[in-house]
């Protein structure tokens, strides 16, 4: 694959693998609500290239532009973006990160366009005192918080996938885009505040806030005012991201008022728990307190010992939409995550044998319902073949076939087709 200009080896290793630090977000400037929590009405203040709107989503008066719905607690309509078609700051009271510095997020806006997309950021995930430290390599991003500069157009993120650049052509191209950061750990799912204790009795007790649940829906609501008429809804993310926007699916698409909705899991799979992922997700359900989030789900749809059924309600609760996963069949990324801590065999051909047993369960399920798809080639050289849609499409083909990832996105939002669901057939010693 002939990556992106922008990309870099210790780039991705930030992002998509272990928590290296993110330049943590300086809240000293004014403007800013740091700890999460405001006192005040809403403002407007520069960053730099970017803008930032503070205050209480539902209580702020201020006139003044900013980059989205200040409300004062009714439906008066979104505010007029500052600009388009550049990165803006959001920063809402009550979002914090896991250190319990301020949250924030960014939205692009493109003028006239109807349809949205949100990105949700990809960066690992932790447990564990070393993890949620940053001093694992198995750990989360942004352990220091967002750096206001996240989305500089000469930075990283900016350029982490084809789908956000309205430089590339593309089917989100001229989509309203929200990108957002991925800094508390649980996959932008989590709902509790928990103590973590350095195991070698060295270090401070780490307070670490999985908050990812209670950004989201600020998130959803900001957006619900901003984006009042929206046409297609794009959900998708990879890696944390793209289990988070499996999880937050239905937050999203039960908050935001959109005529059709969609969605693509990349590199984020949640598996049935009767395979291999059971003992990740009884530790996740304990540090992420998980359970209080499904029971926000409706009663009809419980989950109880099985985390992958959520593939499934998704499909019942939403039969129109258009919901998928995408991943590499020799993922040796996600999959360390998912195993290594919790078995003794942990050679790459276990892993990958783990992996593989995990997602023959997921394609059967995804198999029960028309509305779910898979996009699923075997193995690339970039990041240990995880992430399919970051950096461009090129190396995601399923030659077989004669598709690339583009491809599938595009046959996703077609309406007029099946979804589709592709596999491509096993390689042999092809990453040897």
């Amino acid at each position: 694959m002939t990556t992106d200009r922008y990309f870099s080896r210790a780039w991705m290793v930030l992002l998509l693998g272990a928590a290296c630090g993110g330049g943590g977000g300086d809240n000293s400037e004014a403007g800013t609500t740091g700890g999460g929590s405001s006192s005040g009405g809403a403002g407007v203040s520069s960053s730099g290239d970017e803008q930032v709107t503070t205050g209480d989503i539902a209580s702020s008066t201020s006139d003044e532009p900013g980059t989205g719905s200040s409300s004062s607690g009714g439906d008066e309509g979104p505010v007029p973006p500052e600009a388009y078609e550049r990165w803006l700051k959001v920063e809402l009271p009550g979002t914090v990160c896991g250190n319990n510095s301020q949250y924030k997020f960014f939205v692009n806006y493109k003028e006239g366009a109807k349809d949205l997309m949100i990105m949700l950021e990809p960066g690992g995930a932790c447990w564990d005192y070393d993890g949620c430290s940053g001093k694992s390599d198995l750990g989360a991003a942004h352990p220091d918080g967002i750096p206001d500069d996240l989305m500089k157009d000469s930075g990283q993120s900016a350029n982490i996938s084809p789908l956000i650049r309205r430089d590339v052509e593309g089917p989100t191209q001229d989509f309203n885009m929200v990108y957002v950061p991925y800094c508390t750990g649980d996959v932008h799912t989590g709902n509790n505040v928990i103590v973590y204790k350095d195991p070698m009795g060295v270090g401070a007790d780490l307070e670490f806030h999985h908050a990812g649940h209670t950004n989201v829906l600020a998130i959803a609501e900001y957006l619900r005012k901003q984006f009042p008429a929206t046409d297609r809804l794009f959900l998708t993310g990879c890696s944390a991201g793209g289990a988070g926007s499996l999880i937050n699916y239905y937050f999203f698409r039960n908050t935001i008022d959109a005529q059709r909705g969609y969605m693509m899991d990349d590199s984020g799979p949640i598996f049935p728990s009767d395979g291999y992922s059971l003992p990740l997700h009884t530790k996740i359900r304990e540090s992420w307190n998980v359970d209080s989030i499904f029971k926000e789900l409706p009663p009809e749809y419980p989950i109880a010992d099985d985390f992958g059924i959520l593939n499934r309600h998704l499909a019942d609760m939403f039969p129109e939409d258009r919901l998928s996963t995408v991943f590499f069949q020799r993922d040796y990324n996600y999959s360390r995550y998912s195993y290594e801590n919790f078995y003794d065999a942990n050679l790459k051909e276990d892993i990958m044998n783990y992996w593989a047993s995990d997602t023959k369960l997921l394609v059967n399920l995804y198999k029960t319902r028309d509305n779910l798809g898979f996009y699923l080639p075997y193995w690339r050289a970039l990041n240990d073949s995880h992430c399919v849609s970051i950096a461009s499409y090129g190396d995601t083909d399923i030659e077989e076939l004669g598709l690339n990832l583009g491809d599938y996105i595009d046959e996703l939002f077609n309406d007029e087709v099946p979804v589709g669901r592709y596999m491509e057939s096993v390689q042999p010693n092809e990453d040897d």
